[in-house]
């Protein structure tokens, strides 16, 4: 018969620090142990001191399998946004927002379990797969939609959550949200002192929370200011109907002369149309009566900030938001939720910074036209 010791040996020959060993170097019972190293009552403050500075001095790691069965708790946090192959492969945003949760996590000894998936139903099924098998102790969601049934069937299935956006109406789950109608208004008011009173905005998927929030500011300002034309268009963030968009907008008989689009790869491909688009026109003219790239174009704002804005020419003008550190937020903020703390339903932060760039750095001198 083995020993406990050999019995405790890691799929790599080595051999792990149990409890017993902790509790043999301590002098006190393996139920004590398993008790201040699961934070549970019944044993001093000072136990569980003890005993966690022995399980550092020893090297001992938890197994998580027994651990989960012995305390119901999985250690993983569920992420399964739905969003399109292009979506979650072109778009930093998400990498970074990622980032900053797993940032929160790994110190408390999480991990994130990330399952992308293509449509709503499909994510609707993820969950239920992994509340039947309980697979994981939270989940992150994104992307709220109009009448979205995901908080409530969280809700009924037990399963704890928090939402990055909303807030959530029903209040089902608790929500970080970013300032998006304020950011509008930002973004509004550098194109409007720069002389724009024809604008368009290409948005992404018009059941979307913050692409709802962000059309009512963009209405709402353009009422007030009483621009002379407003366009809003939704393209599904795809970026090949932004560009054609874009350039039916162009030939219009009174064309925008600024663009505000819902991400920066909507934008980049857009103002790449553009450029394309231009040139022709400029042989079409001929030599003498070329006006020299970029100056014409119009103006440019991307609701999303990467290195392609930077990289881009002209440079596109972007509202920046720290993704990694909002991640990080949310993922605070279920941690929260898991330890069993009253948080509010819904908190607001992050207002994005207008970061000015040379799509928008000169003033309109032909708005009029």
């Amino acid at each position: 018969m083995r020993s406990a010791r050999e019995a405790s040996s890691s799929s790599d020959g080595t051999q792990r620090v149990s409890l017993k060993d902790i509790a043999d170097e301590l002098g006190i019972s393996q139920t004590a142990v398993s008790f201040a190293i699961n934070d549970r009552p019944g044993v001093s403050a000072e136990t569980k001191r003890r005993v966690k500075e022995a399980a550092a001095r020893l090297g001992w790691t938890p197994v998580y399998a027994a651990q989960a069965l012995g305390s119901s708790k999985t250690m993983t946090i569920g992420f399964a946004p739905a969003r399109s192959t292009q979506g979650l492969t072109d778009e930093s945003f998400m990498l970074h927002f990622m980032a900053g949760v797993h940032a929160s996590l790994s110190p408390k000894g999480y991990g994130l379990l990330y399952r992308p998936c293509r449509f709503l139903n499909e994510e609707m099924s993820v969950y239920k797969d992994w509340a039947s098998r309980k697979r994981v102790d939270g989940v992150i969601l994104v992307d709220l939609r109009a009448d979205d049934p995901r908080p409530e069937l969280l809700k009924n299935l037990g399963v704890r959550a928090v939402l990055a956006g909303g807030p959530d109406p029903n209040n089902y789950v608790p929500s970080l949200s970013i300032d998006d109608s304020r950011t509008m208004g930002t973004v509004l008011e550098h194109l409007s002192s720069l002389g724009h009173r024809r604008i368009a905005y290409l948005s992404g998927d018009p059941n979307l929370d913050y692409s709802q929030g962000r059309v009512a500011a963009f209405r709402a300002f353009a009422k007030r200011r009483k621009l002379e034309s407003i366009n809003i268009e939704f393209t599904d963030f795809v970026a090949e109907q932004a560009a054609m968009l874009t350039l039916e907008m162009l030939h219009s008989p009174k064309p925008p002369t600024a663009f505000i689009y819902e991400t920066e790869i909507l934008a980049a491909a857009s103002l790449h149309a553009m450029a394309e688009d231009y040139s022709a026109r400029q042989m079409e003219a001929g030599e003498g009566h070329a006006e020299v790239y970029p100056n014409g174009l119009p103006a440019i704002v991307s609701f999303e900030d990467s290195f392609i804005c930077e990289a881009a020419y002209p440079s596109i003008t972007s509202a920046h938001r720290d993704a990694s550190e909002y991640g990080a937020k949310v993922a605070k903020l279920l941690l929260k939720v898991l330890a069993g703390e009253q948080v509010s339903g819904n908190r607001r932060i992050l207002t994005p910074k207008l970061v000015v760039r040379d799509s928008t750095a000169k003033p309109c001198n032909s708005c009029g036209i």
